[in-house]
C-alpha cells in the first residue's frame, strides 16, 4: 500500500535567489522598468529591481540551468544540451534540441539565437522556428569558445573568445570568419561592449582587464586585479567614464578611464564569487549576483566614487541547521546555517526578511579589524541549537544560540538584527567543554544552557549574569547534555543526557525531583508547554513521549530506519511531526497512538518547524539552502486520517517549487485511483447531509422577501423600437418620422398559452421516476438548480403551471423515498417546506395526496424521535466528560 501525504502539500520555497549562473537584466519599454532574471536550481526568478520583489517563477526544467540570456519578448534558459524559450516570464513555448554536450554560452541577436557548448558546437538558431541557421565547428584543444558578444553598430557580427586567449569575429550570416586576434596569452572569460563603438572590454583568467579597439586591432589600456580571473565586466553608462570588474573571492574593483586608475573598491560585495555585475543603463545602479545565494543592488551617490549598498536579497550561502518559528502570529522563521548567519524570513513578503548577521568573539574589535586587518579570526563558528522568546523582546535579547565547538553562547537582539551584549559562559570550566543545548524560559527572563560535561547553567537575559547550575558538584548529568526544558510555570525543569537518564528538577531550588531510565541514549528532545507533553529521539531511533504531570512515557513510536533529526508539536499537542535520514517525515497522533501520516522526500530533513498556528510546515534539508513551506490541509477542509498498516510504502513528495515530471504525475494519478473513498452513506440507521452549499437550501422559504429586498425602485425603460429602414419626414432638414401609436399597439407581446404549457424535465422526470420507483434522476436535477429555479419548478407542478395531480403525488413519494433512506436529510426537509408552503390548500382537497401526506408525516416524527435519541445520548457523554473529575 503506498501514497503521498494526506496531511501536507508543498506551497512554497523561501531564502533562494541566487546561484552561480550570471543573471540577465530586461527592459521593459511599457512599464519603463528594469527586471532582473537570476537562475535557482530548474526554475529562474524574475524581479524588479526598483524593489527586488519577485515578479515570476518560472516553470520547472528538467535539469538544472546552466546559463541564461533574453532578449526583448523571451527569457532563454539552457538546461543540459536542451534550450528552452520562455515567455512571460515563466512558459516555455520552445526547444532547441541539436547540442552533443552541455550549453555554456548564449547570446541573443536579433531573430536568432546563438549557442555553444563545452564540446566546440556554435549554433545559430533561427528564434521563431527553432530551425538552425548555422552550424560552427570548433575544436575544443585549439579555440575552446568561453564567451560571446555582438559588437554595437556591427551588422550580424560576433565576437567569440576562447580559453587559450584568442578572438574571432564572425560573421554568421555569410558563415565567414572576418578577423583572428592574437589574444594576451591568456584564457577569456569575459567580453563586454563599452559605451565607445569599436571598443570593447576584455577579462582574462590572469586578472588583467584589456580595453581594445577591434576596428584597428590596438590596445588602449590594461588594468590588472589581484584577486585571480576576471568572472564579469561591466561599464558605466550614466557620465563617469568607469568600469567595473569582478572577481572569484566576491571583491569587485572599479577603474577610471581617463586617469587610468583604479578609483575603488567594493571589497567582500559577496561571500564567494560574484557571477556577474551589469550596471542599469543610465543610472548610477550596479547589480550585481552570486554563489552565495544573494542579490544586491549598489548605487554610486559616495564621494570618491564609492558604492554602497542601496537594497539586497540575501538567503543563506551555505545550508540551514536549525529552523524555528519565532513569535506567536507563525508569520517569521528563524534560520540558523552552516555559513554562521542567523537569519529571518517572513511567510507573508520578502520585504520583511531579517538578516541578523554573523556573530563575532568581540564586536568592537570586529568593527576595527573589519577596516584594515583579517576579520575571518574574530568570526564564530556556525549556530548549532538556539532558542527564542517574544515575551520580552522588545526590553533585552530574546534569542540564545549556542556555537559549534564554544562553550560561550551569544545572545541576539531580533528588534535591532544584530548580536546581543552578551557570552554566556560558566566560571572555572575546561577550554575543552562546549555548549550543546538550550532553552529560554516562557516568561523570557531565565535561559538554561547546557554543556558536554553533564552542566546545566542558569542565567539572567536581562543581565547576563550567572544564577547557578543544576546537580551535586555542579553536574546535573554524568554525560554530555543532549536538552534541557522548562514547563509554563517555571516549575519544573526537565534535562536529559548521554547516561540514558531523563531528570526532573525544581526549577528555582534547583533539587532533583525524580529521575527515569532510558531504553537508548537521546538524541534531542523537545517539549510541548501547553499540553505537558515531552518528546524524545533515541539512538535506536525510536521515540517516547512523557507525561510531565505523571512522569511516566505515555507512549513510543518506533517506524523510523535511520537517526530522527528534528521534531515539532501541533499547536493542540495531538500530532507529533518527526524528519529523519530516513528521508520520511512522519507524523504520529498521539490520542491514538497511531502513525497517521508519512510521505518521502528527495533529500533528508534536517530540522523542522510547525507554526503556532498551524497553517505551516517548514522544513530545511540537506544540501539545501531554501526552507521549505508545506500548508495543513486540515485547516483548509475536512481530512480522513487512518491508521497507517506496518506494510505502509510511502509515496516521493516533490518538495515546493520543483514540479514532478509526467512519469510521477502518471504515478500519482493511478495512486489517487486507488486511494481510501468513503462510503455515500455509512449506517442505515444514520442520516446524511447533501453536502450542498447552505445559500442552496436554507433561503427557501425566504424568497419572497429577498425577492421583495431587491425589487429595484423603478422599472427598466425598454428602448423605442426602430424599423430596419427608417422613414423620414418631407422637408429641408432630414428627420426619422415616429411611429404612431397604432403601430405600437399593433404588435401583442402578450404570449399564448402555448408556449408555457410544455412540462419541464423535471416534470418529466418526476413522472417516469413514480412508474419506475427510483428518484435519483429527479433529485440529481434539483441539486443542480438555484433557489429561484426550485421555486419555479416546485409552481409549475399544479394545474395552474402545466402540472397535473400526479405531479404533486409524485413528489410527495420522492420526498418519503429520501426520508426512508437517510440521504440528503437537509434538502427533503426543506424541499418538503417550500412544496407544502405553495401547494397546501390544493393538496388538502386531494384525497389520495392527504393519505400520501399522512404516511409521510408519520415517517419524519419516527426518524426524528430516533435522531433526538442520538442527540440526547452524545449530549449527555460531552456533559459528563466535561465535568467528571478523571
Amino acid at each position: 500500500m503506498s501514497g503521498g501525504s494526506f496531511l501536507f502539500s508543498g506551497f512554497r520555497v523561501l531564502g533562494l535567489y541566487s546561484n552561480h549562473v550570471p543573471h540577465v537584466i530586461r527592459y521593459h519599454k511599457k512599464h519603463r522598468e528594469f527586471y532582473l532574471v537570476t537562475a535557482v536550481g530548474k526554475c529562474f526568478h524574475t524581479y524588479n529591481v526598483n524593489r527586488l520583489g519577485i515578479v515570476a517563477v518560472s516553470n520547472t526544467l528538467s535539469d538544472d540551468i546552466t546559463c541564461l540570456a533574453a532578449d526583448r519578448m523571451l527569457v532563454f534558459a539552457a538546461s543540459g544540451q536542451v534550450i528552452s524559450a520562455f515567455a512571460r516570464n515563466k512558459e516555455v513555448i520552445m526547444h532547441y534540441h541539436g547540442h552533443r554536450q552541455e550549453v555554456r554560452v548564449l547570446l541573443p541577436l536579433g531573430e536568432q539565437l546563438i549557442s555553444a557548448d563545452s564540446g566546440g558546437d556554435v549554433i545559430v538558431w533561427d528564434v521563431q522556428g527553432g530551425d538552425v541557421y548555422l552550424r560552427l565547428q570548433f575544436d575544443p584543444n585549439t579555440f575552446d569558445v568561453s564567451a560571446m558578444m555582438h559588437p554595437s553598430t556591427y551588422l550580424n557580427k560576433v565576437l567569440l573568445g576562447s580559453s587559450q586567449g584568442a578572438l574571432q569575429l564572425w560573421n554568421i550570416k555569410t558563415s565567414k570568419l572576418l578577423f583572428t586576434f592574437s589574444g594576451w596569452s591568456a584564457g577569456v572569460t569575459a567580453l563586454q561592449q563599452s559605451p565607445a563603438v569599436d571598443v570593447v572590454g576584455v577579462g582574462t583568467a590572469t586578472g588583467r582587464i584589456i580595453i581594445h579597439n577591434i576596428r584597428i586591432d590596438e590596445t588602449l589600456m590594461i588594468f590588472t586585479q589581484d584577486w585571480g580571473p576576471v568572472s564579469s565586466l561591466a561599464f558605466r553608462t550614466d557620465g563617469p567614464p568607469i568600469v567595473a570588474s569582478s572577481s572569484p573571492q566576491g571583491h569587485i574593483a572599479f577603474w577610471d578611464l581617463v586617469r587610468r586608475q583604479l578609483v575603488a573598491q567594493q571589497r567582500h560585495a559577496h561571500s564567494t564569487a560574484v557571477a556577474s555585475a551589469t550596471f542599469l543603463h543610465g543610472e548610477p545602479l550596479l547589480i550585481t549576483n552570486g554563489a552565495d545565494n544573494a542579490i544586491k543592488v549598489w548605487i554610486f551617490d559616495q564621494e570618491g566614487g564609492e558604492a554602497r549598498l542601496l537594497r539586497s536579497r540575501q538567503g543563506h550561502s551555505a545550508p540551514p541547521t536549525t529552523i524555528r518559528h519565532h513569535g506567536n502570529d507563525g508569520k517569521n522563521i528563524l534560520s540558523a546555517g552552516q555559513d554562521g548567519t542567523l537569519q529571518s524570513f517572513s511567510t507573508v513578503h520578502e520585504r520583511f526578511n531579517k538578516n541578523l548577521g554573523h556573530g563575532s568573539i568581540n564586536k568592537k574589535k570586529a568593527h576595527k579589524k573589519n577596516k584594515g586587518l583579517l576579520y575571518e579570526e574574530l568570526r564564530l563558528p556556525a549556530i548549532i541549537a538556539f532558542s527564542s522568546a517574544a515575551t520580552r523582546q522588545s526590553d533585552w535579547d530574546g534569542i540564545v544560540a549556542c556555537h559549534r565547538g564554544r562553550l560561550a553562547a551569544t545572545t541576539w537582539n531580533y528588534q535591532r538584527c544584530t548580536m546581543g551584549a552578551h557570552h554566556l559562559q560558566p566560571p572555572s570550566v575546561r577550554r575543552d567543554i562546549v555548549a550543546t543545548a538550550v532553552d529560554i524560559t516562557s516568561c523570557g527572563n531565565f535561559v538554561l544552557i547546557g554543556s558536554s560535561c553533564g552542566r546545566v547553567d542558569v542565567y539572567n537575559l536581562q543581565s547576563g549574569l550567572h544564577r547557578g547550575c543544576y546537580g551535586d558538584d555542579y553536574k546535573a548529568h554524568s554525560s554530555a547534555i543532549q536538552g534541557v526544558a522548562t514547563d509554563t510555570l517555571n516549575q519544573v525543569t526537565l534535562t536529559t543526557g548521554s547516561d540514558l537518564l531523563l531528570k526532573f528538577w525544581r526549577f528555582k531550588s534547583r533539587k532533583q525531583e525524580e529521575q527515569l531510565k532510558l531504553n537508548a541514549t537521546p538524541a534531542s528532545m523537545i517539549l510541548h508547554r501547553e499540553s505537558g507533553m515531552l518528546a524524545l529521539a533515541l539512538h535506536d531511533f525510536t521515540l517516547l513521549v512523557v507525561d510531565i504531570e505523571t512522569r511516566r512515557v505515555v507512549r513510543k513510536f518506533s517506524g523510523h530506519r535511520g537517526k530522527i533529526n528534528d521534531m515539532t508539536f501541533s499547536p493542540d499537542g495531538r500530532w507529533l511531526i518527526t524528519g529523519a535520514m530516513d528521508c520520511t517525515i512522519r507524523t504520529w497522533d498521539l490520542p491514538s497512538g497511531c502513525l497517521v501520516d508519512c510521505f518521502l522526500v528527495a533529500m533528508a530533513p534536517v530540522s523542522m518547524s510547525l507554526s503556532p498556528t498551524g497553517d505551516f510546515l517548514a522544513t530545511a534539508h540537506v544540501d539545501s539552502l531554501g526552507t521549505y513551506l508545506w500548508t495543513n490541509k486540515s485547516l483548509c477542509g475536512p481530512v480522513g486520517l487512518r491508521p497507517l498498516p506496518a506494510d505502509y510504502l510511502p509515496a516521493v513528495e516533490t518538495l515546493p517549487g520543483v514540479t514532478a515530471d509526467e512519469h510521477e504525475q502518471e504515478v500519482k494519478s493511478e495512486e489517487a485511483d486507488d486511494a481510501y473513498k468513503s462510503a455515500e452513506q455509512l449506517g442505515v440507521e444514520l442520516v446524511t447531509l447533501s453536502l450542498l452549499p447552505e445559500s442552496r437550501w436554507k433561503s427557501l422559504l425566504h424568497l419572497d422577501e429577498i425577492k421583495r429586498r431587491n425589487k429595484p425602485v423603478a422599472p427598466p425603460v425598454a428602448p423605442a423600437a426602430a424599423p430596419f429602414f427608417l422613414p423620414t419626414t418631407p422637408g429641408f432638414t432630414p428627420r426619422f418620422a415616429s411611429p404612431t401609436t397604432t403601430e405600437q399597439e399593433a404588435q401583442s407581446k402578450v404570449l399564448t398559452w402555448g408556449l408555457l404549457s410544455q412540462n419541464s424535465e423535471f416534470s418529466s422526470a418526476l413522472l417516469s421516476a413514480l412508474e419506475s420507483g427510483s428518484f435519483e434522476h429527479p433529485l440529481r436535477l434539483l441539486k443542480d438548480c438555484g433557489p429561484s429555479a426550485l421555486s419555479i419548478e416546485f409552481r409549475s407542478l399544479t394545474s395552474e403551471g402545466s402540472g397535473t395531480n400526479a405531479h404533486l403525488l409524485a413528489f410527495i413519494h420522492m420526498i418519503d423515498s429520501m426520508l426512508s433512506s437517510g440521504r440528503d436529510f437537509d434538502l427533503a426537509h426543506a424541499y418538503l417546506a417550500l412544496f407544502l408552503k405553495l401547494h397546501l390548500q390544493l393538496l388538502s382537497q386531494d384525497a389520495l395526496a392527504m393519505v400520501a401526506l399522512l404516511r409521510l408525516s408519520s415517517r419524519l416524527e419516527a426518524g426524528w424521535t430516533e435522531l433526538r435519541a442520538l442527540f440526547d445520548q452524545s449530549l449527555c457523554l460531552l456533559s459528563y466528560t466535561k465535568s467528571a473529575l478523571l
